[in-house]
């Protein structure tokens, strides 16, 4: 079976251009002593919001490992893919994020809840997990509660997996559950009766993406009680450990963080975590490089500078649009968006001080990140325009690039401080 690697990195790369400067990232990072192996992910609605096809993203991640002559692994994610948006994706995808969140809180048949918790009386009762302080303390009645918000979606995930498997082969491919995108965050009893549900299913998953509590919004730090997650991520890891050793489920299965994208104040709690459990990790940085581009651009100034302030304007024309996909995970504060024709007037200092994800700078703006985060399809629609200007201003925008993915991500997560 194609077997994820220990540790991982989703990468976006919204326009295809900088898989080369993202690969480099991970080549600085195996220089310092960490193997951390590139997952390039594009979603269906990203896709169709750019205009896109599947066969473009693996495109550019072969170009990249062939000119920087990688020799490790690297993958390509259909992001979040449900059954009627998978097929597009089979012929150029190796790893598919099985996206059911939308099954959540949807109940499964009596019959097949009650042949869930009779298949699974070790759920029941006082279970000590290695890890977990207090044993958990589980009822037959919590596990049904549990089964019937859940199972459906379980169920819902295999049928993706089996017909991806029919197409590929099970043998040809990646399998990740996504579980982030609902209202609450699984508790460890939750978690188990999960991962109990996807081994009844014959689904080798890989990774699990579980919701945590706290904001994990586009682009920015997370919001949220930092104690908290800490329990959190350490319970996930132990049940994982737990339910690995316990059910026919993959040896590697390993905890993935959607909407990882610059949560730095997170990423010295998962290191430290991580070596406690020998666990690996999957973390998705999604749109952070289209941002880097359009940092890039206005660092060269001239033409790159007017398109960055350009897109900014429209973006200020069309804020209902482009905020309404993503308003679970996004909180900008209209009072703190600078009018058009006051960025219209700034430096490339200025523009770029206001982007560039450094809280400690005064000139950032967190909600003028966050909405030019959800903006890239403003630049997909400006056609060559916009790739023309990446292509002439390549080296600045790379540098950019490699600088985030390296130093704000890859270097406090998987190496030493």
């Amino acid at each position: 079976m194609l077997t994820l690697e220990k540790f991982s990195i989703g990468v976006g790369d919204r326009f295809a251009h900088q898989a080369k400067a993202q690969l480099h990232a991970c080549q600085l990072a195996l220089k310092a002593g960490a193997e951390v192996v590139p997952v390039w992910n594009k979603s269906n609605r990203e896709h169709s919001f750019i205009g896109s096809e599947p066969a473009s993203v693996l495109t550019a991640a072969r170009e990249a490992v062939a000119a920087l002559d990688w020799k490790h692994g690297w993958h390509v994610d259909a992001d979040h893919i449900r059954l009627e948006t998978v097929d597009r994706f089979i012929p150029s995808s190796d790893f598919f994020t099985l996206d059911v969140a939308d099954s959540i809180g949807k109940p499964a048949p009596e019959t097949d809840i009650n042949a869930f918790v009779d298949r699974h009386p070790e759920l029941i009762g006082s279970l000590t997990i290695a890890g977990i302080d207090a044993p958990l303390q589980i009822t037959r009645d919590q596990v049904r509660a549990i089964a019937a918000q859940f199972l459906l979606a379980v169920k819902d995930a295999g049928k993706i997996y089996r017909h991806v498997a029919s197409v590929k082969g099970p043998e040809n491919f990646i399998a990740e559950i996504s579980m982030d995108e609902t209202d609450r965050p699984q508790t460890p009893p939750e978690l188990l009766v999960i991962l109990a549900a996807i081994a009844d299913e014959g689904i080798p998953a890989q990774t699990i993406a579980p919701k945590f509590t706290g904001r994990f919004n586009k682009g920015v730090d997370y919001v949220g009680d930092l104690a908290q997650f800490e329990r959190e991520f350490s319970d996930d890891l132990a049940v994982i450990a737990h339910a690995v050793q316990r059910y026919p489920l993959p040896k590697n299965l390993k905890l993935s963080v959607h909407s990882g994208s610059d949560k730095f104040s997170l990423y010295p709690i998962i290191r430290r975590l991580l070596p406690k459990f020998d666990a690996g990790l999957h973390i998705k940085t999604a749109g952070t490089t289209w941002l880097e581009e359009l940092i890039g651009l206005a660092e060269s100034g001239g033409d790159g500078l007017a398109f960055s302030k350009e897109i900014y304007a429209d973006a200020m024309d069309h804020i209902q649009e482009l905020t309404a996909p993503y308003a679970t995970v996004i909180d900008i504060d209209p009072a703190k968006l600078p009018a058009a024709a006051t960025v219209q007037a700034w430096s490339s200092a200025e523009f770029t001080g206001a982007l560039r994800h450094e809280p400690t700078n005064p000139l950032f703006n967190s909600s003028l990140r966050q909405l030019l985060h959800v903006s890239f399809k403003l630049a997909a629609k400006k056609g060559q325009r916009y790739l023309d200007l990446l292509k002439d201003n390549e080296a600045v925008v790379a540098k950019n690039v490699t600088h985030n993915l390296f130093e704000r991500h890859l270097r406090p997560l998987f190496l030493p401080a």
